[in-house]
This record gives structure tokens, C-alpha cells and sequence, in this order.
């Protein structure tokens, strides 16, 4: 076992599975996913830890806790169509891909997209769609979605990214003020019926391009 391999099956161990993530699917593909070769290069040391490692333009990848706890929540069948906001490294969006019928990722960067395509060409992955778009209103085009995963927050979530679920599809994404932001579930049960779930609390950069709210004025 060389040093990554090791450190690929603690970081399963000791952070994953401890973080209430069961999933045997995501356990597996986490503890065989090369994750060093998804982070940038002079950050390789730092690739299993729970660091929050940058990435460029401020973003961040997930901590491997974090990204494995969304991506359970969103319990993701082989026939559902995924939608990515934020492919940032590719190193989630390899995940998805082991998990759904095909996953759409959007990133507004495009040297961030170009080294994710990279990266992931070299998994042999065919089930994903990259698009070089300001993701944060969703792909409207290609919806209906089983599942939306935002990887960044919302000041407010866009009302318009919930109706680009199918019914019983699920969107996870980060709402709320820094630092206490919320990862929250949304569930569409029907036509204009959506229920809210909140996992856990953290924080996490808020998406480009993302209106703020207005301050306060008296």
C-alpha cells in the first residue's frame, strides 16, 4: 500500500464513515478515487486531510466529510440525470458519475473547467456533460433533474432552480449568512410543493455571481 492508498483508506475511516455516511457506494468509490490527482499540484500533500484546499478564484474544494454527506443526501440512483453546479476540480463530479445515469456540471471558470476536463478524461468517465456557464440559475434546458447539487451557498436560493427538479427529485446546496451557513435538502413532492430539510451547519463561498442582499437602511 503506498502512501496515497494509505491515506485514501484513512481519510474513509477516520473522517468519511465517522461523519454518518453509510452509504457502501460512496465508501467505495472515496476509498479507490485517486483524490490527490484532483487537487492542485502544490496541494497534493494536503489531498486526504479535512482541509478546505484552494483552488483558484477564491473557491474551494469540499472537505472529503462534507462532499460524501451532500452527496449521500441526495440518495442517487443509476437512472438519474444529475445536474453539478460547480465542477470546481472534478473530483465530485467523478463521484457523481460513479453514481447516476449522467451528470450535466457547470463551472463559470474556464481554466477551472479546462483542468477538470483533463482530470476527469483521464478516468474514462462518458457520462458527464461539462458546461462553461454561470451555473447559479441552474441549465434550465436540460431539466427536469433527479438531483441538483450546488457546491457552493446562496445568499437566497433562486426559486427558479426548484422548479428544475423532477417531482420527487432533490436539491442540495449551502443557504444562509457566513459562517453560519446551512446545508439544506429540498424535496419536490409535487407541482408547487417543495419540503426543506437542514443537515448541518458550515461555510462555504457563496456562488459568482450571486446577488447579494440589499443592506438594511433606515
Amino acid at each position: 500500500m503506498n502512501h496515497f492508498s494509505k491515506a485514501r483508506y484513512l481519510m474513509v475511516k477516520q473522517q468519511v464513515n465517522p461523519w454518518s455516511v453509510w452509504d457502501p457506494r460512496i465508501l467505495e468509490i472515496m476509498g479507490e478515487l485517486p483524490r490527490e490527482q484532483f487537487v492542485p499540484e502544490s496541494y497534493q500533500a494536503l489531498a486526504y486531510s479535512e482541509t478546505e484546499i484552494p483552488i483558484g478564484h477564491g473557491q474551494i474544494m469540499l472537505t472529503p466529510k462534507v462532499a460524501a454527506r451532500i452527496i449521500q443526501a441526495c440518495q442517487i440512483s443509476a437512472e438519474d440525470i444529475v445536474l453539478e453546479i460547480g465542477t470546481g476540480t472534478g473530483y465530485m463530479t467523478a463521484i457523481l458519475c460513479q453514481l447516476a445515469k449522467h451528470v450535466h456540471s457547470l463551472e463559470i471558470y474556464p481554466d477551472l473547467m479546462e483542468q477538470a476536463e483533463s482530470r476527469l478524461q483521464a478516468t474514462s468517465i462518458n457520462n458527464l456533460s461539462l458546461h462553461l456557464s454561470n451555473g447559479a440559475l441552474g441549465l434550465e434546458h436540460h431539466a427536469p433533474y433527479a438531483v441538483i447539487i450546488a457546491t457552493g451557498a446562496y445568499h437566497h436560493l433562486p426559486e427558479t432552480l426548484k422548479y428544475q427538479l423532477a417531482i420527487g427529485g432533490r436539491l442540495l446546496t449551502f443557504v444562509g449568512k457566513a459562517p453560519a451557513q446551512h446545508a439544506c435538502l429540498i424535496t419536490r413532492q409535487s407541482q408547487d410543493h417543495f419540503v426543506t430539510e437542514v443537515l448541518f451547519e458550515t461555510s462555504v463561498p457563496y456562488l459568482v455571481q450571486i446577488e447579494k442582499p440589499s443592506p438594511f437602511q433606515f
